[in-house]
Order: structure tokens, then C-alpha cells, then sequence
């Protein structure tokens, strides 16, 4: 449901067949359109009248699986312990962990007692893995096979086990210990001879990650592989969870819009851009800005330690935004490319030194081309000296701000920190700085004071 008016206008009109407890009509307006466009309708609606529509749906675990993680606790505070418990029991083991960690105290004294003890268990030790892990991402529904079923015993496993599973397209073969042995696909047990053993048609050489492994890294394993699911295991080899193409691919895709943000110098933000307050906005913004203020004052410096050059030579003033503007942007592109580089493994830190004379080839070359455009318009406004003193200056900003672009992502990598966080407005900062230096000093060794 993309177009906003039409939803808009499509919740507040179930919202009043709710308040008149027209149920059965407000059920039938919903009933053909998918979870994730139901899910975008209740986010439009009261809580308290989007749960009472919910907990009529018969495919409400899924509808509020769509719901973002501060309407989930929303609509939560809406629900009664017991329904509340039911919803709960019925939504996959990752999603009902991610959900219970967003609950307050209160809330989740309250749900845990209402739950089998078996999904209590699940939800705690789920819960207890560490933030941006695999342990945390993984879920527990996932099927599992012996290795000494014949194929016809595996099909009757599966039929059981196949409503309680993220998917059952590839099923993991285990020992008595949980001990992963092999994986095998649905296609190949539906091709296999019934009498066939399930250790003679799996595939003994499995990819999986530990439960400790990093989420990113473990969504790059899912790519790398295109996998359906990977499977996730202790430090002994058992395993204990899988985590599901999605939920892979949506890690990929938070990393990235982190990432992203972190090259605009914006903090990681969390939820969508247009129900964030103004005091989060304020704040995720307001440190990169004032750092970059006082980092800005270089070149202020720079300026004031070359007032009689600039006094003598007004002229100057005219190109210095132009030139120091083109190591700046010359510096973002080169970070970008780095970032990036180093975000997907295609780079490493042993990789810079090469890549550093690479750069500094490509840079002359780029600052070499502006530098022919520039001094024809500084012979046009000056003479031959200051075309020249401005060819000199652009080929050096040009060479600094790609080295510095370059240099720094590897840099911050090194010392622990996110690449990503040699963002546009740093590089921007610190070539400005270098660039105002860099060709006042030039300007200063050719002309007359």
C-alpha cells in the first residue's frame, strides 16, 4: 500500500467500524490484502483499536511481525497478558526474542509466566546472546534430521516438524549430541530412493558460523554462498540456531544505512527518518558539527598567518574556495571508494601500500587536468605567475585530499574504529585545511609581498 493518503484515509475508516464494533466488516476490508500492507494500515491507527482489529486476524503473528519495534511495544501495552501470550507463542523464535527485548520490566514479567516453558527457555536463552551477533539473530525453529533415517522416515520427520520451521528447504542432519554432520536439501530427498540412508545423500562440507561470529559478517557468508539459511553452532560444533536469508539480507541492509549515515556525520539512528523526534535529530547531528567547527578553525589559522600575501595579492581570495573545495571532493571520492572497499573485504590493511601509489597516480593525473583548466581562467584574471602559482596549488590539493580520502578509512580501521566514519564533512574538514595551507604557501614563494 504505497500511496500514504489512501492508507491514511483506509485506517481511519476501520478505526471507526472498530469503535462501532462492526468487527466482521473491518475483517473483510483487510482480508485481501497482504500482512505487510495490513501492518502499514494498524501503524496508522490508535493501539488500542489496531490491537482489537489484530488479534481478530488469523494470520496476526505475521502482520505483526511488519509492525516497527516502537508500534510492537505500543500496540503490547494494549494487550491482555493471555492474548498477549498467544500472539507471542505464535510468532517465530527470532522475532518473539526481538520483541521481548524491546519490552520494558513490567512487560515481560507479565508475558513470561503466560508461555509454555519451553518458549520461556527459548526466549531466555535467545535473548542472552550478545547484541549484533549471530547468536543474537539466529532463530531456533529450524528442522533437523539423524543420519540414519532412510529417506521415507525423513519425509514423515519433516511433515511433523514442518509447521513449527523458519523453512524446511535445507534440513540439518545432527548426532545424538547436536553435533552438525551434513545438510540436505528438500529437492534431494524428494528425487532419493525411500530406502536411501539420509548419510549416504547429504553433504558432509557444511558453511556455518559460531554463535559469537559478528552479524555482518555473517550476513556476508549468506551472500557470499547465496544460502537459504546458515546454520549457527557453539564452540563444540552443536548447533544450537540458524539465521534465515531475510533476516541476513536485512542486516546487510542496516549495516548499510549505518554506514551511510556515518559518512554523512550523522550517529546511527534507529526507525524511520519521519517519526524521529527532533531532540533525536538534534542530537545524533550536533557532535560531528561542533567537532567539525573547531576543525574548521585550521584554516582560519592558515589564513591569518598569511594576511599580507592575501592583502597584496587580492586576486587569491577569488580561486581559494574553488581550490580547496577540489581536495575536498577529491578526498570523499577516494574515501568512499576505501570504505567501501573495506565494508565488503575487497581491500585489506596490507592491501594500502599498493593501493596508495595507485592513488597517488590517479590523483596527479586528475590534478594535473584541473590544473590545465584552472590557470587559463588565472591568466585570464591575473598573469602568468598567478596561473601558475594555481596550476601548482591544484595538482598539490588535489594530490593531498586524494592521499588523506584514501588514507584515513585504512587508518581508523587500524586503530579499531568504523571506516565509515571517515565521513564526507571529516575529509571535507581536513582537506579544506591542508588545501587553504598548501596554496597560500605556494602563492607566498611566487608572488610579491
Amino acid at each position: 500500500m504505497n500511496n500514504k493518503d489512501f492508507a491514511e484515509t483506509f485506517a481511519a475508516k476501520l478505526g471507526r467500524a472498530i469503535e462501532q464494533q462492526q468487527f466482521e466488516q473491518a475483517i473483510n476490508q483487510v482480508q485481501d490484502l497482504r500482512p505487510i500492507d495490513i501492518a502499514d494500515v494498524l501503524a496508522l491507527m490508535e493501539s488500542k483499536l489496531a490491537w482489537q482489529l489484530l488479534e481478530r486476524l488469523s494470520n496476526r503473528s505475521t502482520i505483526f511481525s511488519y509492525l516497527e519495534p516502537d508500534v510492537q511495544v505500543a500496540m503490547a501495552h494494549e494487550f491482555p497478558r493471555d492474548s498477549m501470550a498467544i500472539l507471542v507463542g505464535e510468532m517465530p523464535a527470532d522475532e518473539r526474542t526481538d520483541l521481548y527485548k524491546h519490552l520494558n520490566q513490567d512487560q515481560r514479567d507479565a508475558l513470561l509466566p503466560a508461555l509454555a516453558q519451553a518458549k520461556r527457555e527459548d526466549i531466555r536463552r535467545l535473548s542472552a546472546y550478545e547484541e549484533r551477533t549471530a547468536g543474537a539473530l539466529m532463530t531456533s525453529d529450524y528442522a533437523t534430521l539423524a543420519a540414519r533415517m532412510t529417506v521415507t522416515e525423513a519425509l514423515d520427520a519433516l511433515r511433523l516438524e514442518a509447521p513449527d520451521a523458519e523453512t524446511i528447504y535445507h534440513t540439518y542432519v545432527i548426532d545424538d549430541e547436536r553435533k552438525l554432520l551434513g545438510v540436505v536439501s528438500l529437492r534431494v530427498l524428494i528425487l532419493a530412493s525411500p530406502e536411501q540412508l539420509i548419510n549416504d545423500i547429504m553433504m558432509s562440507t557444511v558453511v556455518s558460523c559460531n554463535v559469537n561470529d559478528d552479524q555482518e559478517d555473517v550476513a556476508k557468508v549468506v551472500a557470499r554462498y547465496d544460502l537459504i539459511a546458515l546454520p549457527i553452532t557453539d564452540d563444540s560444533g552443536a548447533l544450537v540456531g540458524i539465521v534465515t536469508h531475510d533476516d541476513a539480507m536485512d542486516v546487510a541492509s542496516d549495516e548499510a544505512t549505518d554506514d551511510f549515515h556515518k559518512s554523512g556525520g550523522v550517529t546511527t539512528m534507529v526507525g524511520r527518518l519521519k517519526d524521529v523526534s527532533v531532540r533525536v535529530l538534534y542530537r545524533k547531528r550536533v557532535f560531528w558539527l561542533v567537532f567539525l567547527v573547531f576543525g574548521n578553525l585550521l584554516s582560519g589559522f592558515s589564513i591569518a598567518n598569511f594576511e599580507e600575501v592575501i592583502a597584496a595579492n587580492l586576486v587569491l581570495v577569488f580561486f581559494l574556495p574553488l581550490l580547496v573545495d577540489s581536495g575536498g571532493n577529491a578526498g570523499s571520492q577516494s574515501a568512499t571508494l576505501m570504505v567501501r572497499a573495506l565494508a565488503t573485504g575487497d581491500v585489506v590493511m596490507r592491501d594500502w601500500l599498493s593501493l596508495l601509489g595507485r592513488e597517488a597516480v590517479v590523483a596527479l593525473m586528475l590534478g594535473a587536468t584541473m590544473a590545465v583548466a584552472i590557470s587559463i581562467i588565472g591568466y585570464v584574471r591575473g598573469d602568468a605567475v598567478v596561473s601558475l602559482v594555481l596550476a601548482l596549488s591544484m595538482m598539490s590539493v588535489v594530490m593531498i585530499g586524494c592521499v588523506i580520502g584514501m588514507s584515513l578509512p585504512f587508518v581508523l580501521n587500524k586503530i579499531g574504529l568504523d571506516p565509515a566514519t571517515a565521513s564526507a564533512p571529516l575529509i571535507t574538514s581536513v582537506c579544506d585545511a591542508s588545501g587553504v595551507l598548501i596554496y597560500l604557501f605556494i602563492a607566498s614563494q611566487f608572488l610579491s609581498i
